[in-house]
């Protein structure tokens, strides 16, 4: 990790973006440096704040507010750990706190809330409706996000449920709307579910996801195309065998193991909070009685234990940046995780060459199919 120099108007920070040595990839942006600004005007007009980050990235808004000890609620599980490096660089800060997840969200009210705007219209949508729960009634949103990546239709959004105030002037290409709360809110709203339906053990299975995962209204290509090998992979498994789904989104993978076979241990993860809820969700009311574990977490830890199957579909982009580092990880840390004779039966974009990075970590890498955008390997170790 490369570790690069952020100046916000009150102090400096030393950051550092795990996962990555590219030494081209910050762990902070002008969104930072402007949401950063006006969040401490606004926290300065107000005695004792109750502060909300929502999304942070890798700790540049907690750190840069740890001075009111901001309560910090990430779907991803990469700003846990980002938090916990990046606060060891900077030990003249008050420690940070919990990290809520979407699995465990705070039930407070809060003067401030500073978001930073996800790339998908529905996630902010459903955002903006959840903090019109926890802001109070003086509060102030101050939702900001660089402008090459705000969704579609932003305005509207915003709308649609907030009450927006002031639309600040860009400054690097950055942009901060100022809101105070609206009426709309969680409950009843249509947006929060969307899915499709797949063929299943005992006929048609809903598979739904909410807004920040990923594919949540159709099957994507890549799952697709490896549905038919997950079929025919856990068919010749030895009974009561364990299958990671691995960056799970929805469970799709997981869910057509569990249409094939019941008896099978099923273990599912994912960075998003929201990924996580989704495939726990799918499963509980597809197959309720499945042997079946839900895990938040960034990767595999190296508690997770071994598997004899690990099924994946890795993401190929990080907030705007797009690559293989990801996969990297994820491939390293499957290979740690799979039992003597396992395999890694796994799908990826044809571009970025999954054949030469697999071989980096498994002795053995068989290609099984393909299309012209993705294909599909299973890889182990001899």
């Amino acid at each position: 990790m490369t570790t690069s120099e952020f100046v916000f108007s009150q102090g400096t920070l030393d950051l550092s973006r795990p996962g990555t040595g590219d030494p081209t990839l910050r762990a902070w942006d002008a969104t930072d440096e402007l949401l950063l600004e006006k969040a401490l005007e606004v926290a300065a007009d107000v005695e004792e704040p109750r502060i909300l980050v929502v999304d942070d990235q890798f700790g540049a808004l907690t750190l840069g507010l740890s001075m009111f000890s901001p309560t910090v609620i990430g779907d991803s599980a990469v700003l846990r750990t980002a938090l916990d490096i990046n606060a060891s660089l900077n030990p003249s800060l008050p420690a940070s706190g919990t990290v809520y997840s979407w699995l465990n969200p705070p039930r407070d009210l809060f003067d401030l809330v500073v978001l930073r705007i996800p790339r998908q219209a529905d996630y902010l949508a459903w955002l903006l409706r959840w903090i019109n729960g926890v802001m109070a009634d003086s509060g102030v949103l101050l939702a900001g996000g660089m402008i090459k990546h705000l969704p579609a239709k932003s305005v509207e959004v915003f709308g649609g449920a907030v009450q927006t105030e002031q639309v600040l002037p860009s400054r690097k290409k950055a942009r901060v709307v100022r809101c105070r709360k609206g009426a709309a809110s969680l409950e009843g709203w249509s947006g929060a579910w969307k899915g499709y339906a797949m063929t299943g053990r005992d006929g048609r299975v809903n598979v739904e996801a909410l807004p920040a995962v990923f594919a949540r209204e159709k099957l994507d290509i890549g799952s697709r195309l490896m549905l038919p090998h997950v079929a025919k992979m856990v068919s010749i498994a030895d009974a009561g065998s364990s299958v990671l789904d691995l960056a799970c989104g929805n469970g799709v993978q997981g869910l057509e193991a569990l249409a094939q076979r019941g008896d099978l241990q099923l273990c599912f993860s994912d960075v998003s909070s929201q990924a996580v809820l989704s495939a726990r969700h799918n499963v509980e009311k597809a197959y309720p009685h499945a042997h079946a574990a839900f895990t938040h977490c960034d990767g595999l830890p190296s508690e997770a234990g071994l598997f004899d199957l690990i099924l994946l579909n890795p993401p190929f982009h990080e907030g705007g940046v797009v690559g293989d580092h990801i996969a990297m990880r994820l491939f390293e840390q499957a290979s740690d995780h799979l039992k003597p004779g396992g395999s890694l039966l796994m799908v990826g974009n044809r571009h970025l060459g999954y054949h030469r990075s697999l071989r980096r970590y498994f002795s053995s890498v068989q290609q099984l199919d393909a299309n012209p955008k993705f294909v599909v390997f299973l890889a182990g170790n001899r």
